[in-house]
């Protein structure tokens, strides 16, 4: 069921009983992208897929914090799943709320040791502006995930089929300029999320990039009540329709509460 709150929030419904919890998508992704996830835990939960408001003026970091917050007092829900740059979403609502119970995070992009996660941004930005929208995505994809050895050469045709058989995916490609800024803007010590309260689950994917590892390398003697899951056999999208999203299911299922 498709919803939409007093504050024009945005968010499908699986499920009518049982603990609640929040999902948050990633990058080059809507509500949509989360379905088989949300389908695979309603019959233990109820759950809500919020669409990130990225696209409207005065976005950032703080507004996506708020529109969670604002979706926790519209849901009551205690439990959030972030993906990815929703991950970040997830993390930083649960830094300002003790609401947030319990938290689930799949690889959120932080900076650790020099490594910059948006290394790809000007370069997607020149593609942006020459109207070259295939070869944008291409330079996200290279850049975020499990396609980084791939050559562009491989991706291109691909893409392009991809992009004419499928309008939505070419509108969000300009969409992912803001989870850049949400990535740049939780710039910052991972020794800060020692002030989370929720319990914590760190998710990841056994063929994911070494960064992201490091990431939950560098999360997990920060947090203080964590616990930590390497998935075999999947990367970075995992939890997409289009990954394992059953797999990540089962851990959430034994986890949420």
């Amino acid at each position: 069921m498709d919803t939409m709150t007093a504050t024009h929030l945005r968010y499908r419904t699986f499920g009518s009983g049982g603990p609640k919890v929040v999902l948050l998508h990633g990058g080059m992704q809507t509500s949509a992208n989360l379905t088989r996830l949300a389908a695979a835990l309603a019959g233990t939960f109820t759950v809500y897929v919020l669409d990130r408001r990225r696209d409207h003026p005065g976005h950032s970091l703080r507004s996506e914090v708020d529109d969670l917050a604002a979706m926790i007092d519209e849901t009551g829900a205690g439990n959030v799943f972030g993906l990815s740059s929703g991950a970040v979403v997830a993390l930083h609502g649960a830094l300002e709320s003790p609401r947030v119970e319990r938290l689930a995070l799949y690889e959120p992009p932080l900076r650790i040791a020099g490594f910059d996660p948006v290394a790809w941004l000007p370069r997607y930005e020149k593609e942006l502006a020459a109207g070259r929208t295939a070869a944008a995505m291409i330079t996200v994809s290279k850049g975020t995930g499990d396609l980084r050895y791939v050559p562009r050469a491989a991706l291109t045709p691909f893409v392009r089929l991809w992009m004419r058989s499928d309008p939505g995916v070419r509108a969000l490609v300009p969409t992912m300029r803001h989870d850049a800024a949400v990535v740049d803007q939780a710039s910052g010590p991972l020794s800060r999320y020692a002030a989370v309260t929720a319990e914590t689950l760190l998710l990841g994917g056994e063929r994911s990039p070494a960064y992201l590892k490091g990431v939950l390398n560098g999360l997990e003697p920060v947090l203080p009540r964590v616990r930590r899951v390497t998935l075999d056999g999947v990367g970075h999208v995992a939890a997409d329709n289009s990954g394992k999203p059953e797999r990540v299911a089962a851990e959430l299922r034994k986890f949420f509460r």
